[in-house]
């Protein structure tokens, strides 16, 4: 009995530390954007939390969850940590896109139909490569949207 307990302590502790590893491996994702707005999710205003601005679709989804509509990358989005996730893929280099009010976001390497996260109010956007370098945000295509909403 002993000797089991000891091998559920040390699985757990070498999952705890595989898990926790994982997410350090990736730093939060900076991108300039090409326009500039003053409210931006995360602000305050007249003490109520903004959750989206222009350029953002904002769909109840009732906790439910969220899916990778390709393979690439979940990082959380700098200077939003706590509050949106931005992800990345090899199949559409000239994209990216910011999810905020995501729960239990997984950060890293995902696969496509792998969960992402959960939401009950969840902004959407997508920014398009500028040829400077910058992100201009774009409206988000309703099939895109729905890929990131239906497991495949």
């Amino acid at each position: 009995m002993v000797r089991v307990w000891g091998w559920v302590v040390v699985l757990g502790v070498l999952g705890g530390m595989g898990c926790s590893a994982k997410q350090e491996t990736l730093p939060p994702r900076t991108f300039n954007l090409y326009q500039n707005w003053s409210l931006q999710p995360g602000d305050k205003l007249a003490g109520y939390e903004v959750h989206s601005g222009l350029g953002d679709v904002a769909i109840d989804l009732g906790g439910n969850r969220l899916y990778m509509p390709f393979d690439g990358q979940v990082q959380q989005a700098a200077g939003n940590e706590d509050r949106c996730l931005v992800v990345s893929s090899p199949d559409v280099p000239a994209y990216l896109f910011r999810l905020c009010g995501v729960t239990q976001g997984q950060i890293g390497d995902r696969r496509r139909g792998e969960v992402i996260g959960r939401g009950s109010i969840v902004a959407f956007a997508a920014m398009r490569r500028q040829a400077d370098g910058t992100w201009a945000m774009v409206e988000p295509a309703k099939d895109l949207i729905a890929q990131f909403l239906n497991e495949p």
